[in-house]
């Protein structure tokens, strides 16, 4: 599962904040934030089993981030894997193709995939989509949203927690620091026992479990916290926080970019 909370065009400052946890079998192989080596021209994490990205930048500022949705269902076999969708997206030129024009020629093709929310943005605008949604993509105005591995805004009591931290964030009469907003993602506190959790069909103590805006358990948890802030000029920071199966630091990846600055 995963978690993440969005600001568009709806700071002072930045055009974009992004703070975001991806959770993923420990044991699954993934590499750190990293330029990718060309032809890609992005800055992203890469699961090494399936080679795609969960979240990334690309030389233009367009972003994108995908999440799972939550079905107990087998993944369909021979299902393209999810995590294409961000490098494919970012490796389309940014002159030609927009979030809304890449989304269009995605419809047709997206339920060959497992269940998925995908956002993405341009130097104009920032799309919502999900394979399991009717209309299956749509822009979105500015203001702050949150997703985790249901529709987006779906009121998961970890998701509801994180974004008023959040909020308070983008409200202070002076820009918060990114430290601020890692400390949001780090919140390991489990829901209450009397919470209402969201009726998924897992096992009680696995929503329990899952219930944390930081999933903490041996074999699956929070691999690592992201956050992106994104200023109109083209002032980028992008900075990744990793984690071991005990919940430790196991490494951090930060960029500071100036505009039209490239590592």
């Amino acid at each position: 599962m995963c978690l993440l909370v969005l600001a568009w065009q709806a700071h002072p400052r930045y055009r974009l904040v992004v703070a975001a946890n991806r959770d993923e079998y420990h044991e699954r192989p993934a590499a750190a934030l990293a330029k990718w080596p060309p032809p890609a021209a992005l800055i992203a994490g890469r699961d090494l089993r399936a080679q795609g990205a969960w979240l990334a930048v690309d030389r233009e500022r367009r972003f994108g981030v995908v999440t799972n949705f939550r079905e107990l269902q087998r993944p369909r076999l021979g299902a393209p894997s999810r995590g294409e969708l961000i490098p494919r997206y970012l490796s389309a030129p940014a002159a030609g193709v927009s979030a809304a024009q890449f989304f269009a020629a995605l419809e047709p093709q997206a339920g060959s995939y497992c269940g998925f929310n995908l956002l993405l943005s341009d130097r104009d605008s920032l799309w919502y989509g999900s394979n399991r949604s009717t209309p299956f993509a749509r822009p979105l105005s500015p203001g702050v949203y949150g997703l985790s591995n249901e529709l987006l805004d779906t009121p998961w009591p970890k998701l509801q927690r994180v974004r008023r931290g959040f909020e308070a964030w983008l409200a202070r009469p002076q820009p918060g620091s990114p430290a601020a907003l890692f400390e949001l993602l780090s919140d390991r506190t489990q829901a209450a026992d009397d919470a209402a959790l969201p009726g998924s069909g897992l096992p009680p103590e696995w929503e329990r479990i899952l219930s944390a805006p930081f999933v903490l358990h041996p074999q699956y948890g929070t691999r690592c916290s992201s956050v992106v802030l994104l200023e109109p000029g083209g002032r980028l920071y992008l900075a990744e926080r990793r984690f071991d199966p005990r919940g430790e630091p196991a490494g951090e990846t930060e960029f500071e970019l100036n505009p039209g600055e490239w590592p």
